[in-house]
C-alpha cells in the first residue's frame, strides 16, 4: 500500500476506496441518502479511504466554488470531515510503492487522472465515482481494482457485510 502519514492507523487490513471529488461532495456536503450507507461505512471504519495531497488540494478547491455558497467555515468543517474518514497517503515511486504510471490507462479527464494512479499504487478495491469519463475505464482497470458507482459500491458493502455474517 501506500506510505501511510498516521503510522498507527492500520490500512491494510481493511478494503481501501478512492473516492473522486464528487463523490465526497454527496458524501459531506450534500448528505446524499443514497450514499449514507458509504459515509457510514467509513465513520465505522469497516472501509478506508485514501487520499493524497493532490486529492485534498481538489477538494479544497472544489469547497471554495461560488455555486456552492460555502463559507469559510463551512468549507473548513467539510474538508476536515474528510480528512477524518481518509488515510493520507503520499504515493509515488520514490515511496517504494507498486509502479503504476507507465501502465495505468488514461483517463480522458486529466483532472481524475490522479484518482486511477491512486487506486492502483494504493491498491484499493475500489475507486467510487460518478464520472462518464472514469467510468468508462472499468475494464481497463479490472485486473487491478473495480471502478464503481455510488450504488455499486453500497452493494458490494451489503454483500461484504452478509459475507463477514455468513463467516461468524
Amino acid at each position: 500500500g501506500c506510505a501511510n502519514s498516521s503510522p498507527g492507523t492500520p490500512i491494510l487490513n481493511k478494503p481501501v476506496w478512492v473516492l473522486d471529488t464528487n463523490v465526497v461532495l454527496d458524501l459531506l456536503h450534500f448528505d446524499d441518502a443514497a450514499t449514507r450507507p458509504m459515509r457510514r461505512a467509513l465513520e465505522d471504519e469497516r472501509v478506508r479511504c485514501v487520499a493524497t495531497d493532490a486529492t485534498l488540494d481538489e477538494w479544497r478547491r472544489v469547497l471554495a466554488y461560488p455555486e456552492f455558497g460555502l463559507t469559510a467555515n463551512r468549507q473548513a468543517a467539510l474538508f476536515a470531515h474528510y480528512q477524518a474518514l481518509s488515510v493520507r497517503t503520499a504515493c509515488g515511486e520514490a515511496d517504494g510503492l507498486k509502479p503504476v504510471g507507465f501502465r495505468m490507462p488514461r483517463c480522458s479527464d486529466p483532472d481524475d487522472q490522479k484518482f486511477i494512479e491512486l487506486a492502483a499504487a494504493a491498491r484499493a478495491q475500489g475507486l467510487v465515482s460518478k464520472d462518464r469519463a472514469v467510468l468508462r475505464l472499468r475494464r481497463r482497470c479490472a485486473p487491478d481494482f473495480q471502478i464503481m458507482t455510488p450504488a455499486e459500491a453500497v452493494r458490494w458493502l451489503c454483500d461484504v457485510s452478509e459475507d463477514y455474517a455468513a463467516e461468524t
